[in-house]
């Protein structure tokens, strides 16, 4: 009797215990029917823990299913946003290029880039002492240059209001016996009286900075000589090379000569009632 109590006890408590065991598997094996479901219906099945905090959470919430439809309407909207801020970056680019009217001088050689970033393309190179029209857009230490009427790169820093000081063929950057006349003067300036003084160190007297006329902007220079002969020589020195060196005007002897208006010669000028005044006694030269 008692073996027989001891077996239908066991069996007894068997029933609860194969239903103990069972559970788990029907709840995992729901749980697979449920998740299959989702996958087989979500063709971005990473989007659904993207997307739904809840299933990050362990539970499951059939409303936070991401359609087909849903995710195509995601994907136009940032190709269309895409597409928006490529074509204002173009506009704002044109616009630059379209205003840019300031143009400086580059001081060494320079790389062109199609873009300010590091990975940019290099499209060619700017010699030192070319003037170049800047839009003022500055990015990535890079500075936005028009070029052929294109927008390019240059490295920032290396891009001036001054003419670099590097001496042409026939002139020179070589200090002069008197450095006291560079007083006040530009870059510009100091480069035409150190050529000159090279070029003629005959000459012993020269007019720099003073508060009258161009020679208060430090950008005019006196030659003193009442020589004909060795003033011709300078203005003609010095028309030969009114590019290298930047010129604004030439005055003696009562006539002016203008890079603008080289074809023209020299021009007749009022009298302003002496000698100096009239520039006689000396050649005046002025820079941009």
């Amino acid at each position: 009797m008692a073996e027989h109590r001891h077996k239908r006890e066991t069996a007894a408590r068997s029933k609860p215990r194969a239903a103990a065991i069972a559970a788990p598997f029907a709840l995992v094996a729901t749980a697979a029917v449920v998740t299959v479901g989702v996958a087989a219906s979500d063709p971005h099945p990473g989007s659904l823990l993207a997307d739904d905090s809840a299933s990050i959470s362990g539970s499951f919430d059939r409303d936070a299913s991401v359609s087909r439809s849903t995710l195509d309407s995601r994907a136009d909207r940032r190709e269309l946003q895409a597409a928006v801020n490529r074509n204002a970056k173009r506009t704002a680019t044109m616009l630059a290029v379209r205003r840019a009217d300031t143009r400086l001088w580059t001081t060494a050689p320079l790389n062109l880039w199609a873009a300010p970033g590091d990975a940019a393309e290099q499209i060619g190179e700017l010699a030192e002492g070319k003037r170049v029209l800047v839009t003022g857009r500055k990015a990535d230490d890079r500075t936005e240059v028009v070029v052929d009427g294109k927008p390019l790169w240059v490295t920032a820093g290396y891009i001036s209001e001054d003419k670099p000081l590097a001496a042409a063929a026939g002139l020179s950057m070589q200090s002069c016996p008197d450095p006291s006349v560079e007083s006040g003067l530009t870059q510009a300036a100091v480069y035409v009286y150190r050529s000159v003084c090279h070029a003629f160190p005959q000459i012993t007297s020269y007019g720099g900075w003073d508060n009258h006329g161009e020679h208060s902007s430090g950008k005019a220079l006196d030659i003193m000589t009442s020589d004909v002969s060795l003033g011709n020589a300078i203005a003609e020195f010095l028309q030969q090379h009114a590019s290298e060196l930047n010129l604004y005007d030439i005055l003696w002897r009562q006539r002016i000569w203008t890079p603008e208006r080289a074809g023209e010669g020299w021009r007749g000028m009022p009298s302003r009632g002496s000698a100096t005044a009239n520039h006689y006694d000396h050649v005046h030269v002025a820079v941009n």
